[in-house]
């Protein structure tokens, strides 16, 4: 059992690895013996974690990288295989909000929004799709969020949750489009997981009520508890498994 998990020999390219789960997912490869190509917008951070991640016997790469342009994430793919030949894995994980009621959204905030979590995911899986079909073999993750499986009433998002149903739709559009060439393509659905995009919000006596009230659990995610199901999407123990969204949220999708 213990090689249906194994990374080993596995490349992986991480968006958004810079902070919160991103640079979670990129320790979770790379102590499964993943190398890690890590992307994002602040390079500085990336170096800092590449040298950390090299303590695991694991190849890194940090590359600034702005997933809203096309031609940057196309050159951050091409310098991936040309420094390690291949990808084996994606991970989307780039991602923003800005909350605003609907009726005061402005098309600015509309816009970020879409371009970075829905056009800069498309970006990615198409660029680094195109090398997983010339090789037969692929597994893609993409981050979702349990918002791109249900609405909600405790925050107007309504940008994300069109930016995240549509992660659920590249998903699954990818996915029977590419089964053909080996490639599996399956998004995770989190629920909420204090980050430097949730801290403001979810840091609240309001918040925490609402927890109790809204999540079975009682409770928000802890520190490494998407890891498994992202290095089973990760491993060929999920050779099978394509075009699901995998909602890791402590129940609050189940009621």
């Amino acid at each position: 059992m213990n090689s249906l998990f194994d990374l080993k020999n596995k490349n992986a390219l991480i968006t958004g690895a810079s902070s919160g789960l991103g640079k979670q997912f990129a320790q979770a490869l790379a102590m499964q013996g993943a190398n890690v190509a890590m992307a994002a917008r602040r390079i500085d951070r990336l170096e800092e974690l590449s040298k950390e991640l090299q303590g695991y016997g694991v190849k890194t790469l940090s590359i600034k990288t702005d997933v809203t342009k096309e031609l940057e994430v196309q050159a951050t793919v091409e310098k991936v295989v040309s420094e390690w030949g291949k990808i084996d894995i994606v991970v989307n994980c780039a991602g923003v909000t800005a909350i605003a009621e609907a009726q005061k959204m402005t098309h600015e905030q509309w816009q970020k929004v879409i371009d970075t979590n829905l056009t800069g995911m498309f970006f990615v899986c198409k660029h680094a799709g195109e090398k997983m079909i010339a090789q037969k073999y692929g597994k893609i993750i993409n981050i979702a969020s349990m918002y791109g499986v249900v609405g909600n009433v405790e925050f107007p998002v309504v940008n994300y949750h069109a930016s995240k149903f549509g992660a659920v739709g590249i998903t699954k559009g990818l996915a029977a489009e590419w089964a053909k060439y080996g490639i599996t393509v399956n998004a995770i659905g989190p629920g909420f997981f204090e980050s430097e995009m949730t801290a403001a919000a979810i840091n609240t006596p309001d918040f925490q009520k609402l927890v109790q009230v809204k999540c079975p659990m009682g409770r928000i995610g802890k520190p490494g508890e998407l890891n498994g199901i992202l290095v089973y999407l990760a491993s060929d123990a999920s050779s099978y498994c394509t075009g699901q969204i995998i909602c890791v949220d402590g129940g609050w999708t189940a009621v």
